[in-house]
């Protein structure tokens, strides 16, 4: 949940808390004020019966009245020394519903008569008061939860923007441009806090990616001589006919290592040559070229494993992009598509005006996201020797030339397929 959602819901629920207490309270408040105005208006009509009952007793004459809302009638019940007001329903006859009423019940001595004193004050009024009060309550209640959460999720947008304006630059970072990389300054204190944070850890990532990548580019750098004189070195002795088989297969295994070795090294200089945009595009190249080219420079590799080619250039993949990027993508593919095929097997190529596309059989399993493209992710894994960069050139070329690779893989088959990003 998100933290504007999750406030807004702590927010709301105390606020609905808060509200259902004040509104009991004004319930209660005012059904108290009602009935308390009902009981001083029993009160009163009373003490006018008292003396009118007391007038019409000066005369001589003894009063009984029976009403729905009033009875009057000598008893000979001993006087209370109190009224007793209390709650009372009856029946309608018309509807036949039931009304509440307000009921004052007192035993009176009138000269010496006793007279039984019952007056009810109808609630009906009351009772459709107290459903108006109620539902006007209900409705400002509602009207004021709605105007809050609005006026909340206006503000608190308001109040977040910075945070969010941060939070897409950091989502937008590109360890190549993090150089010019800034945070704004704002008007709240705590992002003031948070963007500077950012600020400084920016520039240490930066400062930290340069220096590894100098130090990735001037030790492959370094690395070229010492590795073309240990081969120099390692042919000349290849060369001597006093060796024994074994000595001879010691040195093979280590010209096979240093070549790995070789290999390697120039596979992370190009990196660090695309990664320092060192190949700006010439030009427009045609994926249906190169790929015929390099078929035909693997054909005895592709003739030694009996693999079946199988190609569909329907319309030629071209893109603005330097040449030798653009072989270094399709052999890269290619060589993987036979290096990992088995005998027998199948590759199918297949470009559109908007894709491209290398597949090939393989009983490998499919290569997890978390280490597709990984540099020396899959190496170690792989019966076969691979030093792990083809599939990270591959993306890094991809990445810095606005185009996107898909990995699919079922059946046996695995398949990268190359398109134009979508702006």
């Amino acid at each position: 949940m998100k933290l504007l959602a999750k406030t807004t819901v702590y927010f709301l629920s105390a606020m609905i808390a808060l509200l259902a207490v004040t509104g009991f309270y004004l319930y209660r408040q005012f059904s108290r004020e009602i009935k308390n105005r009902s009981d001083a208006e029993l009160l009163t009509a009373e003490s006018q019966w008292i003396n009118y009952l007391q007038s019409q007793a000066d005369i001589g004459t003894t009063f009984i009245m029976r009403s729905k809302e009033l009875s009057v009638f000598p008893t000979d019940a001993p006087p209370q020394p109190y009224p007793v007001i209390s709650d009372a329903e009856d029946y309608t006859i018309i509807s036949g519903t039931k009304i509440p009423y307000r009921q004052l019940t007192h035993v009176v001595p009138v000269n010496g008569i006793n007279y039984q004193l019952v007056i009810k004050n109808s609630q009906e009024q009351k009772v459709a008061l107290m459903k108006n009060f109620t539902k006007v309550v209900l409705f400002v209640f509602a009207g004021l939860c709605l105007a809050t959460l609005l006026f909340n999720w206006i503000m608190s947008r308001r109040l977040w923007r910075p945070f969010h304006q941060s939070l897409q630059k950091i989502k937008a970072a590109d360890l190549q441009q993090m150089k010019d990389m800034r945070f704004d300054k704002t008007g709240t204190y705590e992002f003031n806090q948070l963007n500077e944070s950012l600020d400084a850890m920016s520039r240490k990532i930066y400062s930290d990616y340069i220096s590894m990548k100098e130090f990735t580019e001037n030790a492959a750098h370094e690395m070229q001589t010492p590795i073309a004189v240990v081969q120099s070195k390692l042919e000349l002795l290849l060369q001597d006919g006093n060796l024994h088989d074994e000595q001879v297969q010691s040195l093979l295994q280590a010209e096979d290592a240093l070549n790995r070795l070789s290999r390697l090294n120039q596979g992370l200089l190009l990196l660090a040559k695309i990664e320092n945009n060192q190949f700006q595009a010439e030009g427009e190249v045609s994926f249906a070229a190169i790929t015929s080219k390099y078929l035909s420079q693997f054909s005895e590799l592709i003739h030694q494993k009996q693999l079946q080619v199988e190609t569909e250039f329907t319309n030629d993949f071209k893109i603005p992009l330097h040449s030798f990027l653009a072989d270094s993508m399709i052999s890269n593919l290619l060589g993987n598509a036979i290096k990992y095929n088995y005998e027998g097997g199948k590759i199918t190529i297949a470009t559109t005006a908007h894709s491209y596309e290398v597949g090939n059989t393989s009983r490998q399993k499919a290569i997890p996201p978390d280490k597709l493209y990984k540099r020396f992710g899959n190496s170690s894994e792989l019966a076969v020797k691979s030093n792990g960069l083809g599939l990270a050139i591959v993306k890094k070329i991809a990445d810095t030339n606005n185009l996107a690779i898909i990995y699919e893989a079922g059946n046996n088959m695995h398949s990268f397929t190359i398109t134009r990003k979508k702006v």
